[in-house]
């Protein structure tokens, strides 16, 4: 315990935080992307109602976003450690309790809805304190930080690629209850994994005793806040993301189980999509990580979202072949690749250290708002008007946001900390650069 406190970013290289770090967002997003196929699935199965389905989706998500919001200057006060191993362990005994209720036959709707909402909240502050580690393991372990943004983006993806395949042949074999098992198990091998491998104390968070009392909770609350409001960039990188990932949730929440269902291809087809497109998404995070500070950020930002977006819902809408909906799974998960390096790198290059919980905090919770809106609003418009309208309207929504938004000037600042060969000492954001500033335009690269 002694060492793990005393330890300090030197010059000295320890992998293990950081190896700690990405294993655990391993385990724990690996059992995120089960629990999306095995509960849907199971909700489908013992109700047959999209619009329950959609509900479920909304009453995860909904405290998954508020708790996030609001813990960023927990995590920060407390310690990103202790909130993710205290919050895996809560996931865990969530989800473990659904297939034990059902089988005592004490699960009906309304219980599950409750427990789905507690696991929201839980994952809510684990996932943002994983984030928030990351840059201080980076240090630790001497790399830069658009790499480990890269790395996180890989394991991101990994998660992606692994989950799905085991949410989707567990539904099929044994059903979304066992599925749903190995999803507790994920959670708490989480647990475990950052309670052995992260030193005690963070080495930019000083005890109490050695500086001016700490402000309270709202005072610190609004400095992430005024912080976020001030940057432009951040702001609109918000904004943007967050309507994308309305539509994204709408997509795997509602529309792909409704479409495996609908067109017959069961549950594992799920799995299988979801799986090629977290193959084709891990090569492209893995060249991001390689070649971060060649490419051009701008470009790469849009080019990928136009490629991961639309075309998704467009091939579902044709009743395309299996080898075509497999081909553009792989296409998007590989323009997908880049995306979180990107903005994982912008977050951590213009966040001071000590507020980036409360600025990724807020900042997540904004990109997710409308993520608990995606299942249900879905699931209406199937009923009222059918799946394929309702993909072919997603499809041009998803276009129009990635084409206008592009226009706007803020995203110039997504490549002048590159540009200016600088790169921000750990814990300081540079100086946004003068709205005046004229000169040559560059476009760099971008995954939590």
């Amino acid at each position: 315990m002694a060492a793990a406190a005393s330890e300090r970013i030197s010059g000295e290289r320890s992998l293990r935080p950081l190896g700690g770090v990405l294993a655990a967002m391993a385990v724990s997003l690996t059992g995120t992307r089960i629990s999306a196929i095995a509960l849907p699935w199971f909700v489908l199965a013992t109700t047959g109602s999209a619009t329950r389905t959609g509900l479920v989706a909304f009453c995860e998500m909904v405290p998954y976003v508020v708790a996030k919001a609001f813990t960023g200057p927990l995590v920060d006060r407390a310690g990103p450690r202790s909130v993710s191993w205290v919050t895996d362990v809560v996931s865990a005994s969530a989800v473990g309790a659904v297939p034990l209720l059902h089988a005592l036959d004490m699960l009906s709707f309304w219980p599950l809805l409750v427990l789905v909402a507690v696991i929201g909240a839980a994952r809510g502050p684990g996932d943002l304190a994983k984030e928030v580690m990351v840059p201080e393991a980076a240090e630790r372990a001497l790399i830069p930080l658009e790499r480990a943004a890269g790395l996180t983006g890989v394991t991101e993806r990994l998660a992606a690629t692994v989950g799905p395949a085991i949410g989707g042949a567990t539904v099929a074999l044994v059903g979304p209850l066992a599925a749903l098992t190995a999803d507790a198990v994920c959670f708490a091998s989480g647990s475990v994994i950052i309670a052995l491998a992260l030193p005690r104390r963070s080495a930019h968070v000083s005890p109490a005793a050695e500086g001016p009392p700490e402000p309270g909770y709202w005072s610190r609350f609004g400095d992430g806040f005024r912080f976020l409001r001030q940057e432009p960039l951040l702001l609109t990188i918000t904004v943007t993301v967050g309507i994308l990932n309305l539509l994204d949730a709408a997509f795997s929440t509602l529309l792909m189980p409704v479409w495996a269902r609908e067109s017959g291809h069961g549950p594992s087809v799920i799995g299988l999509t979801g799986s090629v497109l977290g193959i084709a998404a891990v090569g492209g995070s893995l060249i991001a990580a390689a070649v971060a500070h060649r490419m051009r950020r701008r470009l790469v930002f849009f080019g990928g979202f136009l490629v991961a977006g639309a075309p998704r819902f467009l091939v579902l809408a044709a009743g395309a072949p299996m080898w075509a909906v497999l081909a553009v799974f792989a296409a998007s998960g590989f323009g997908m690749g880049f995306l979180n390096p990107i903005l994982g790198a912008i977050t951590f290059e213009r966040v001071p250290r000590p507020l980036l919980g409360r600025v990724n905090a807020l900042g997540d919770s904004l990109a997710w708002a409308g993520i608990p809106l995606g299942g249900l609003i879905a699931g209406a418009g199937v009923a009222s008007f059918g799946l394929t309208a309702v993909l072919l309207v997603a499809a041009a929504a998803y276009v129009l946001t990635t084409t206008v938004t592009a226009l706007r000037p803020q995203w110039r600042e997504m490549d002048r900390v590159r540009a200016s060969g600088s790169t921000p000492a750990p814990g300081l954001a540079p100086a946004p650069a003068p709205a005046t500033e004229q000169g040559p335009d560059p476009l760099t690269r971008t995954e939590p």
